[in-house]
């Protein structure tokens, strides 16, 4: 019984002496305590962020007429060539044969056949940029054999899921991002949305044409990038955290530091769009002010909610969390 006595005399001093530390004291205001952010002017944006590879948006191999031997490549590639140019010189395989022949018999009969029988040209059928020239002078290549390939511009083919399809629009603005040149953003539109999905890795998928305003000179085809496809975006107006707007049924307030220093006061205010991270404010405050930010809803309880300490005598000024 002795011992019994001695450990509930022990258990009321602990718990005594744990209420003396813990129970608010008296000018406690944790508002004090919590930490503040201005409004300030920022840019908002709402965006789908996608992945895709540099390509050409039309790709074009450049086969030859008939069966032969490349005489000469009048293109590298990175040339940029117009409709109708000669791309390359091409001997038949007759052409080819005689030419071999008269060689032999020396450079007066080479001439001759030279002249009476011309190469024929590879022509490009349309404005673009080499991006491929897979044969060099002296090759034999056949009728189904792509000489040089043509892109009539490069642009990024992202791949956009099907539950965010639904926001992306034709000719919304959108940044690029290679891999490659992480440091550099390019400013694209969304040119075009596949009417047909593909399945990739088990999930439904869009291709989306995002077109650079001007393509770089360091693209190149088969480059991953990264697209931000932009579905809103505002420059210069009012925000703040997300976590320093409370909502309640009388709309949206924040919580402000009063002139006293003790109590916040409640200010509401009227939000616009938000990124997830910060919000816009449309009304309500201006550029400058102080907003009670993390554990802003806390605020000082009312009299008829202050609690007596059985311990201690009885505290004023005790801070509740609001709900």
């Amino acid at each position: 019984m002795k011992n019994k006595s001695v450990r509930i005399i022990i258990a009321v001093i602990v718990l005594a002496a744990a209420a003396f530390f813990l129970w608010p004291k008296k000018g406690t205001n944790k508002t004090e305590q919590l930490k503040t952010v201005k409004v300030a002017l920022s840019d908002l944006r709402i965006s789908v962020i996608v992945t895709g590879n540099v390509q050409p948006q039309n790709r074009l191999e450049i086969k030859p007429p008939v069966a032969g031997r490349v005489e000469k490549i009048l293109v590298v590639e990175g040339d940029y060539v117009k409709k109708g140019q000669t791309l390359a010189l091409l001997s038949s395989t007759d052409r080819a044969a005689l030419l071999d022949a008269a060689r032999a018999k020396g450079e007066a009969s080479l001439k001759e056949w030279e002249d009476t029988y011309k190469p024929i040209p590879v022509v490009a059928p349309l404005a673009g940029e080499v991006i491929v020239r897979s044969v060099e002078p002296g090759q034999s290549v056949a009728a189904s054999d792509a000489v040089i390939v043509l892109s009539d511009r490069l642009i990024v083919r992202a791949q956009v899921d099907e539950t965010d399809i639904g926001k992306v629009k034709k000719n919304q603005a959108a940044v690029i991002t290679l891999d490659a040149y992480p440091g550099e953003s390019i400013r694209a539109r969304v040119d075009h949305i596949s009417y047909e999905s593909k399945m990739v890795n088990n999930v439904t998928t869009y291709y989306v044409d995002i077109l650079p305003a001007s393509v770089p000179a360091y693209f190149r085809s088969g480059m991953s990038a990264n697209v931000e496809i932009i579905q809103q975006e505002k420059t210069g107006v009012l925000t703040l955290p997300v976590d320093a707007v409370k909502e309640s049924g009388e709309g949206n307030f924040v919580l402000v530091p009063s002139a006293d220093g003790k109590k916040p006061a409640r200010v509401n205010v009227t939000t616009g769009m938000t990124d997830g991270t910060n919000m816009e404010i449309v009304a309500g405050l201006k550029e400058g002010d102080n907003v009670f930010v993390n554990g802003s809803n806390y605020v000082p309880v009312s009299k008829a909610e202050e609690g007596t300490n059985p311990f201690m005598p009885k505290r004023s000024a005790a801070t509740r969390r609001a709900h």
